[in-house]
């Protein structure tokens, strides 16, 4: 930020974005209705500040520079980068879906040897299985404890039960 100053003001929008959605979380609001409201009443003015801010600052930059790049690429995925305001289950930010990226992408080196094409394939089953879990709040080992035991004597109309986003240990232990 050395080389554009004011590039703090535009931070300072993307802060107060997520003071509103710590203040949902914390309230047990998220994925509600009041939620909504609360994007609409107090972060949707933020988010037209911003676009507002851009639209002054754009031209005061080089396109090629640092500040008219990112102005330049927030402008023009505006609609997309905005699409959280009016779907609750939309993120202010994709940081967990990146996270579960930046594991494939670490482990891409060691994927180059797992033997043959079937063990990558069934690697690329366990990785995905995995981050299934994690973003569904579920601990992956206690899922797959439960149900490689169940899943061949468990009911195939009902299999579903076993997906990880409807997995429970609740319902594990019930078993």
């Amino acid at each position: 930020m050395s080389t554009a100053p004011e590039a703090r003001e535009a931070l300072d929008f993307i802060r107060d974005m997520y003071r509103i959605e710590a203040h949902a979380f914390e309230a047990g609001l998220l994925r509600t209705d009041a939620h909504l409201k609360l994007r609409k009443t107090k972060t949707r003015p933020l988010v037209d500040a911003l676009k507002r801010w851009l639209g002054e600052k754009q031209g005061l930059h080089p396109p090629k520079g640092p500040l008219g790049v990112a102005i330049r690429y927030t402008l023009n995925l505006w609609d997309a980068l905005t699409h959280f305001l009016d779907d609750v289950k939309i993120p202010l930010d994709n940081n967990p879906a990146e996270a579960a990226l930046r594991r494939v992408a670490l482990g891409r080196k060691n994927f180059l040897f797992v033997g043959h094409d079937g063990a990558g394939d069934n690697l690329a089953g366990l990785y995905s299985l995995v981050a299934t879990c994690e973003a569904n709040g579920v601990n992956p080992l206690e899922y797959l404890a439960d149900v490689l035991i169940r899943v061949n004597t468990h009911p195939n109309k009902q299999i579903d039960e076993l997906l990880p986003h409807l997995w429970t240990r609740e319902a594990a232990a019930a078993a």
